[in-house]
């Protein structure tokens, strides 16, 4: 962290706590930081007496230090007070990693020459790893993992633009250090095949292909994609072209896209609807692609949706938002407040439209309503005081209608697209309660016939998904192995790389039931390094928490002290937090965390989070939330707690549950 003024001087920030602060409100990117929050950030075990002040105390010495010559009287332009917390007022090209960003969107748009001389450009504003003052603290954990994705796909890029420009020897040197240093990077590995061969090394191409088959499959554990199969066949034809091209006659198919693209921008008028239709569809098929084109038709759905919702045609926007029914298989969103904004964007839509609207139409509004409605911890109060969630069910209630009604328009249509969306709804609804993965597997096959009778390959993939989860959590493991195998085969098939991430995990978890955890640690090590570069945020973050639980959850201790320093719990912290205060010996703490920790969401996650309640009131002696635990684990009894995510497995829920008796007749005796 560090600041210079316009004449390149470099500015005194002051102790790392004043560094921290002005890093944390860089990351906000211009938005409000509460006060309270800024706390939370900076001692995230507890926070001392006079934090508040110690906070105030530091933004006024960043101020000095960023506004030296503002007179005492003037309010400050940088640093701002605003509402509960601070704001600090930069633009984008005001920070190197801004100026980082906004590099790299040209560079990807650029011809190939002025591309090498962007991409190089963006990466010479890298001063070493990002935000190194502070690596353990948690808030900057998601950035530095988000700038760091970037900075590969940047070196890649640069990569790919020298190739283009026939100067492969100049890219041969980065990309043997980047497949060294990023052996799971697939794309890596085929740029450098390709950059040797168009310098004249075919067989140390053909040998670099041959290490990274060995790497990922011997050292990673991770089957190679299709995309080295397409490189090898490319090299041995004598034919290099570019890594995204198709393997066979792909100069022609790269022809024909031009010309047609070429033809769409003569053709369609920018503002006109079908230009709207045509971009919500090319999202839809860009979002199954890979990471990469996961994160760009995340990133611009909610724009054509308001374009769509600018014209003010109802059923215009109605058919976009509706258009976008990629499968969806994990229950925490990427994007929590864009998955809320196209809930209320779709049920207006349906509004707006009224009873006279066509049953497909609405099917499709419904769908889209029950997809993005996953989860619903934050609409929920404390345990201590929640006897009923009356926040919550209303919310909860109205998504599960939106499915069951969805279901039941798609089947009396007799549309099998319709049906696999609205049923990929009812699959996100399939959480009322804990133990209901039976469901969830007759939902998962009745899907996996569908698609596999229609041709609909990534909701064939889905209903496999869906069926390794369920499987796993009813202990059906070798009926599970078949589904994974499935998975992978489709998936290499049809291109849908992100599938081969939940097998990961889905392995790694096999491996840890029948084989034990010492077995399954490299195992889940190379499934976070997968994970943490697959464009889902929603499924990465907190990931590496809970694996770290797996070993104890599995016994019968608590947490040691520290045993998590230094790993981040993201989303999952408030159902963490209680048992590693109560391993660290924190009672008091811990059951105060206890009473103002919210219901664990209706998710993949559920019956997990509520063993983490339920282990720490057991040992701090918290017999509300304990016997509450216990209450709503009783329906998956038959179950293994947290299995049904296909990440982690907990062992049987019916062991937990002995263990909640055990320690309710304790607290009941001692009273």
């Amino acid at each position: 962290m560090a600041a210079w003024d316009d004449e390149g001087a470099p500015m005194p920030l002051g102790a790392p706590r004043h560094r921290e602060v002005l890093g944390r409100l860089l990351v906000a990117r211009n938005r409000v930081v509460p006060v309270d929050r800024l706390v939370a950030d900076l001692w995230e075990d507890e926070p001392p007496k006079g934090a508040v002040g110690a906070v105030r105390t530091f933004v006024a010495a960043l101020r000095r230090a960023l506004e030296p010559g503002r007179p005492a009287r003037r309010p400050p332009s940088l640093l701002v007070t605003q509402g509960p917390g601070y704001v600090l007022r930069v633009s984008r090209d005001a920070v190197d990693a801004g100026r980082f960003e906004e590099t790299t969107e040209r560079a990807g748009a650029a011809a190939p020459h002025t591309a090498v001389a962007l991409w190089s450009e963006a990466l010479a504003l890298w001063r070493g790893p990002a935000l190194a003052d502070f690596p353990q603290a948690g808030w900057a954990a998601p950035e530095r993992a988000r700038l760091e994705s970037l900075r590969l796909r940047a070196i890649e890029g640069r990569a790919d633009a020298l190739i283009a420009t026939g100067a492969a020897r100049e890219a041969v040197p980065d990309l043997e250090s980047h497949v060294t240093a990023h052996p799971w990077r697939e794309d890596g590995w085929v740029l450098l095949a390709t950059a040797l061969d168009r310098s004249g090394r075919r067989g140390d191409a053909l040998a670099v292909l041959r290490r990274a088959r060995q790497t990922l499959a011997d050292d990673l554990g991770m089957d190679p994609g299709p995309a080295l199969a397409r490189a090898e066949e490319r090299i041995l034809r004598g034919a290099t072209d570019a890594r995204t091209a198709d393997p066979v006659g792909s100069g022609a198919a790269d022809g024909v896209w031009g010309r047609a693209a070429a033809a769409w921008e003569r053709s369609v008028p920018a503002r006109s609807r079908a230009r709207l239709h045509a971009t919500a569809g090319l999202l839809r098929e860009l979002a199954v692609t890979g990471a990469e084109g996961l994160e760009e038709a995340r990133e611009h759905r909610g724009a054509v949706v308001a374009a769509a919702d600018a014209t003010g045609d109802a059923d215009l926007t109605a058919r976009v938002i509706g258009s976008y029914d990629v499968p969806a298989v994990w229950t925490r969103a990427d994007d929590p407040d864009d998955a809320a904004a196209l809930v209320r964007a779709a049920a207006r839509s349906a509004a707006k439209l009224g009873p006279d609207a066509s049953p497909a139409l609405r099917a499709r509004l419904l769908s889209v309503v029950a997809v993005e409605s996953r989860g619903d911890a934050a609409a929920d109060g404390p345990l201590a005081h929640a006897g009923t969630e009356p926040t919550a069910e209303p919310w909860r209630a109205r998504a599960e209608r939106s499915a069951d009604e969805a279901v039941r328009l798609a089947r009396g249509l007799g549309d099998p697209a319709l049906l696999a969306f609205a049923l990929n709804g009812a699959f996100m609804q399939a959480f009322g309660s804990c133990g209901l993965a039976a469901r969830r597997a007759s939902l998962g096959g009745e899907l996996t016939a569908l698609a596999a009778g229609h041709g609909l390959p990534s909701h064939e993939i889905l209903g496999r998904l869906v069926r390794v989860q369920a499987l796993g959590a009813l202990g059906h493991l070798t009926a599970a192995d078949e589904e994974a195998d499935a998975i992978d085969i489709l998936s290499d098939r049809h291109e849908r790389p992100l599938a081969r991430v939940f097998t990961s995990w889905y392995r790694s978890l096999r491996t840890c039931e029948t084989d034990g955890w010492e077995a399954a640690r490299p195992l889940y090590a190379r499934a976070l390094a997968a994970t943490a570069d697959c464009g889902m945020p929603g499924l990465a973050l907190g990931a590496p928490a809970l694996v770290a639980l797996v070993p104890v959850m599995r016994g019968d201790e608590l947490p040691r002290p520290g045993a998590l320093d230094a790993t981040d719990p993201g989303p999952y912290e408030p159902w963490v937090r209680p048992l590693l205060l109560a391993g660290e010996g924190e009672t008091e703490q811990a059951r105060r965390s206890l009473a103002s920790a919210p219901r664990p969401p209706h998710d993949l996650l559920q019956e997990a989070l509520w063993c983490l309640l339920a282990r720490a009131a057991a040992a701090v002696g918290h017999a509300g939330v304990l016997r509450r635990s216990r209450d709503e684990l009783v329906g998956a009894a038959g179950e293994y707690a947290g299995a049904g995510s296909g990440l982690v497995s907990f062992g049987p829920v019916e062991r937990h549950l002995r263990a909640a008796d055990s320690a309710l007749r304790d607290l009941d005796g001692r009273r």
